[in-house]
């Protein structure tokens, strides 16, 4: 009877638990455009880390797949809206098996002297993790992508976004000890530490560009339709950027804007090769020779076997005509390429839309020219640490990305996805110039701020002045050390914490049997 009564007692325990997992996911998804509440992201590892606080490991793995489910799934919800619920599902349930590794993390570092240390340390570990892996990773849901308007933004100049998502998750383990702990002194201890940091971001800012005032255009030409169905009209989407630039010659014409020094195409501006249909090539170039600067374009184009293509962005000259290429770096997988074709055609047929995989360029993108050079990212990239930190290093004075977010229509993914550039912005010190086949395309200071941008399916060209830059960041600098610090960190961690145990976490054959308590302070 005793024995029933404690398997009960257990299964609700774990109920309960889950319950506030899946308040703490939704809490997360909150500090994500379009909520914006940046603050909710600072209470939510905390939360998690009290929720599996002395829980067996096994207990803990499923409260992690709970909170991971419940943050990935509505925060990422558009993927699924042109290719049905189901790969929208299995993506969920791949970045929540991540957090599997969270909380049984959370779990052992608790044991640990400083463990609101310890648990953000294991929070970078994990996105680092997911970030790399499989197949290069997804980086969309980073804390640090969520603190584009919050306090914490400036430490992004420092160590980069892994910097700004430990100092989120430090901030939410310190106030996660001040609930727990008894002591007052403890309490006062943890409650400044937690002010102290969140309030150092403010104190912190990249340095002033040091080069010269350019002015540069970025083209939003628009689609005919939402959707993937703008893919069968790739034409029209290119004779709509080639209208929106004679649309800016006419209007530097009469006055009502400036002569731009360079003009940005958003990603996917030709989806039909120029080098092999004779008008498109004809056409993109009376655009470039009419605005008189070069252009930045994107094209998909095949590869010499046929067999693949490569997402290309084409420094288009007014005089020369094609001249520098950068083939995207980092294909997404399920959407630029298909990993397990076979077995993803037997869940979806969207697999069709996309009949030849995109492959990865191996050279880092930066254009040179007469006025300035432009690192580049192409859409997903931006996500990436190194992606954009490469083409800084290699001489970038601002960053050009350009983006194709058609596919998920006037879903929250196109605000997500700002908020991205607006942290590479700080990281870098460098302005950033986005531009969108169908919006958001944007004007970002080094500050993050948003100077200008424009609405969704709508053609519109923005003109700002841009002031280059050759100045580095400590993050730019140290790259990605403060990251790899920090997984050391949690690491060594999980390891002193396993090695503290006193007796079993798992659950046994028979009920459950929870482990002695854990003092509630440091």
């Amino acid at each position: 009877m005793s024995l029933w009564l404690t398997a009960g007692e257990g299964r609700r325990s774990t109920a309960l638990r889950a319950g506030g997992m899946i308040v703490v996911g939704l809490c997360l998804v909150l500090a994500f455009p379009p909520f914006d509440l940046w603050f909710t992201a600072a209470l939510a590892p905390g939360a998690a880390a009290l929720l599996v606080r002395d829980q067996p490991l096994r207990r803990s793995a499923l409260l992690g797949v709970v909170l991971g489910l419940a943050f990935f799934l509505p925060l990422m919800w558009w993927t699924g809206m042109e290719v049905g619920p189901i790969p929208w599902v299995l993506l969920g349930i791949l970045e929540a098996s991540f957090f599997v590794l969270l909380t049984m993390g959370f779990t052992v570092v608790q044991r640990l002297p400083g463990w609101p240390v310890w648990i953000a340390a294991v929070w970078i570990a994990v996105e680092a993790f997911r970030g790399r892996f499989p197949w290069g990773g997804l980086t969309w849901g980073k804390l640090a992508f969520a603190q584009a308007d919050g306090p914490f933004t400036g430490l992004a100049a420092l160590g980069g976004t892994p910097l700004v998502s430990f100092a989120v998750a430090l901030v939410s383990g310190l106030l996660a000890w001040l609930v727990v702990s008894t002591d007052r002194w403890t309490r006062v201890v943890a409650a400044g530490a937690a002010a102290a940091v969140t309030v150092s971001g403010l104190f912190v800012s990249p340095p002033a560009p040091d080069g010269d005032t350019i002015t540069v255009a970025s083209v939003q030409g628009n689609v005919p339709a939402m959707g993937l169905d703008y893919n069968a009209r790739a034409r029209v989407v290119t004779e709509n950027h080639v209208a929106a630039t004679h649309q800016l010659v006419r209007d530097v014409e009469n006055g009502s804007v400036r002569q731009p020094d360079l003009v940005i195409w958003p990603e996917n501006s030709s989806d039909i090769n120029p080098f092999a249909d004779p008008t498109i090539y004809a056409d993109i170039d009376r655009a470039v020779a009419a605005i008189g600067v070069p252009v930045v374009l994107s094209a998909i184009i095949p590869t010499g076997d046929g067999r693949h293509k490569e997402n290309t962005s084409i420094l288009w000259d007014p005089e020369q005509g094609p001249t520098q290429t950068y083939v995207k770096r980092r294909p997404m997988p399920f959407g630029e390429y298909i990993p397990f074709r076979d077995i993803a055609a037997l869940i979806t047929d969207a697999v069709n839309r996309q009949p030849l995989d995109q492959i990865a360029g191996d050279e880092v993108g930066v254009f040179s020219t007469d006025v300035g050079s432009i690192a580049l990212a192409i859409c997903f990239e931006v996500g990436f640490d190194e992606i954009v930190r490469d083409a800084v290093v290699d001489g970038g004075q601002f960053l050009a990305v350009q983006t194709n977010n058609a596919t998920f229509r006037d879903s929250p993914m196109s605000e997500q996805h700002l908020a991205q550039s607006r942290l590479r912005a700080v990281e870098h010190g460098r302005s950033v110039i986005v531009s969108a086949l169908s919006g958001i395309s944007a004007v970002i200071g080094p500050d993050g701020t948003v100077e200008q941008r424009t609405e969704l399916f709508t053609q519109d060209v923005l003109v700002a002045d841009v002031r280059l830059s050759d100045e580095t960041t400590v993050a730019t600098t140290v790259g990605a050390w403060p990251e790899w610090v920090i997984v050391g960190l949690a690491l060594g961690a999980v390891v002193a914490g396993i090695a503290l145990t006193r007796r079993p976490t798992e659950v046994d054959s028979g009920s459950p049997r929870e482990p002695e308590p854990v003092a509630a302070g440091v």
